[in-house]
C-alpha cells in the first residue's frame, strides 16, 4: 500500500536535513519505493506493514539518525487525497490555505485555539471530515495569533501542517 509520511519540524528552527538522507533512513527501516516531495518532509513510500507499526519504527530511526525528537504522521494515499478534496476554501492569490495532519481529535483542539485567537481580515478556519483547514492572508502565517499557537511545545507531537498546494503535488507523485 502507498503512504505519505508527513514529518514535523523539518528544515525549520535549526532542524536541517537533506531529503536524500531522510529517504535513506526510510529505506533502511524497511519500506519500499521511497521518494520525497519538497524539502519540508513529505515522504512517499510503500509498505505492507501496519501504519502504526511503521510510524513507531520510522520515528525511532529518524530520531537516531538525525539526533532529534522525530514526529511523523502517516496517511494512506486515499487519506492524503481527502486533504486535497476536502478543502473548503476557494483559491485566491492573496491567501494561503493550510491543512493539518495529526492525531485523532486534533482538529477540535486547533479549532478551539483558533476561536480563542484574534484574527486578521479573511482569516478563517473550518473542519471538514475531521480535517482542520486554515485560511490566512499571505505574509501573516507566522505573525497571526493562531500562527503563534502552532509552535506551542505542548502540541509538537500532535500535528503538522502543509500548504494545500503541497497535497496536490504529493497526490500527483503518488499516482505516477
Amino acid at each position: 500500500m502507498k503512504y505519505c509520511a508527513f514529518l514535523r519540524g523539518v528544515n525549520v528552527k535549526g532542524t536541517n536535513m537533506k531529503m536524500v538522507d531522510v529517504c535513506h533512513v526510510f529505506t533502511h527501516a524497511g519500506v519500499k519505493d521511497v521518494s520525497s516531495i519538497l524539502v519540508s518532509g513529505n515522504i512517499i513510500f510503500s509498505s505492507e506493514k501496519d501504519p502504526i507499526q511503521i510510524k513507531s519504527i520510522l520515528e525511532k530511526e529518524m530520531s537516531q539518525y538525525f539526533s532529534y525528537e522525530a514526529y511523523l504522521f502517516i496517511k494512506s494515499q486515499e487519506e492524503t487525497e481527502s486533504f486535497w478534496e476536502g478543502n473548503p476554501f476557494d483559491k485566491r492569490d492573496e491567501l494561503h490555505v493550510y491543512a493539518f495532519v495529526g492525531n485523532e481529535g486534533i482538529e477540535n483542539v486547533l479549532m478551539e485555539e483558533f476561536e480563542n485567537s484574534s484574527k486578521t481580515e479573511n482569516e478563517e478556519a473550518k473542519i471538514i471530515d475531521d480535517i482542520f483547514y486554515w485560511q490566512v492572508p499571505k505574509g501573516n502565517t507566522l505573525d497571526s495569533t493562531f500562527g503563534k499557537v502552532l509552535g506551542k511545545k505542548k502540541l509538537k507531537d500532535q500535528f503538522t501542517s502543509r500548504n494545500i498546494n503541497t497535497f496536490e503535488k504529493i497526490i500527483k507523485k503518488m499516482k505516477s
